[in-house]
């Protein structure tokens, strides 16, 4: 648990999903400015169960529950995509700021939604792109724009696992899953991040799983207006993860752009001698929990006012991109944004 004396944020968590109780959780205690006071699951004895081993002191046995408590300021929500609207819809209500999975909803007019409810109830919403604040992506955006290879010309992607489940979430086409909900909104939201700008027209191809329909491969192209994104992505495809970032005068590659390791330092490789098979500088970042990293970010935007690492604006924004990608490769055409 953290031992900061500083002020902290009471996090309440809907469900004892796997992200939650394995990643986020640990990280939310291990972090300068929160606690986590309770967990919810639609089931008490399972609340329970979840909660013991964690030290979390409250488990309710109803979502419901949780948010009618008045010691919860915040609440996490890794609930499956289709359920991140209502019930971050219902935290608003309720009074709690919400950081919630992504993607933050289904479609950018759902995702719209969340503007008035926001405003409305006076909370903070954010969507939990945890890499939006990690040291390598802050490092890479400042020293890309600070001219360390030259003009930026073009974005290279690659995010893959292997998951073939049809009980999964993440293969249930009506709930929200599939490819590019689950990993290809990174490539978007970094390409996002590190030009500051936003594309003026996609085109995608993707194939589906002929058994849950689900988008299992991906490849996109981003057209910003003099930098040209490009990205695959792959549910069903061997694990694999880069984002590359080409420039007149070097490049530079995130080593484990997405999934950033906890336990090691992470590496960022800088290529700036042209001659081929010039071995890079290499960068190594400080070892960091990234969901830590953004539990404290969110924190600081709530108990402090700093500015929202991830406003619910450029989430919207985001699910505009997606929403492209996705029409497009119905058709084979470019999509304008």
């Amino acid at each position: 648990m953290s031992t900061s004396t500083t002020a902290q944020l009471s996090w309440g968590v809907l469900s004892t999903a796997e992200i939650g109780t394995v990643k986020v959780i640990p990280a939310i205690q291990q972090s300068r400015r929160g606690r986590v006071l309770g967990l919810a699951s639609r089931d008490r004895y399972r609340a329970e169960q979840a909660a013991t081993p964690l030290g979390i002191e409250r488990a309710y046995g109803s979502y419901e529950e949780l948010l009618a408590d008045p010691d919860i300021d915040a609440i996490y929500n890794p609930l499956p995509n289709h359920l991140h609207v209502p019930w971050t819809i219902r935290a608003a209500a309720a009074g709690k700021h919400v950081l919630c999975e992504k993607p933050i909803a289904l479609t950018a007019s759902e995702a719209e939604t969340l503007l008035e409810v926001r405003d409305r109830a006076g909370v903070a919403i954010q969507e939990a792109f945890m890499v939006r604040t990690h040291p390598q992506w802050v490092g890479v955006r400042n020293s890309i724009a600070g001219g360390d290879i030259g003009e930026l010309r073009a974005i290279q992607g690659f995010f893959s696992y292997y998951n073939d489940d049809p009980s999964d979430i993440r293969n249930q086409a009506d709930i929200g899953g599939g490819g590019m909900l689950d990993i290809g909104c990174y490539p978007v939201t970094t390409s996002r991040f590190v030009t500051g700008s936003e594309p003026t027209r996609v085109v995608a191809m993707v194939e589906r799983d002929p058994g849950t329909g689900v988008d299992r491969l991906g490849s996109a192209l981003l057209d910003f207006a003099g930098v040209q994104a490009s990205f695959v992505y792959g549910t069903q495809t061997f694990p694999y993860q880069r984002m590359t970032f080409v420039g007149a005068a070097g490049r530079v590659e995130v080593e484990i752009p997405f999934n950033a390791p906890p336990d090691r330092p992470c590496r960022v490789l800088w290529f700036r001698d042209g001659a081929p098979g010039a071995a890079p500088e290499v960068d190594d970042i400080p070892v960091c929990d990234q969901y830590s990293v953004a539990a404290d970010a969110f924190a600081a935007a709530i108990l402090d006012s700093s500015p929202l690492p991830v406003p619910l604006e450029d989430s919207v924004r985001n699910m505009r991109v997606l929403d492209a990608l996705l029409a497009s490769a119905q058709t084979g055409a470019w999509r304008a944004l």
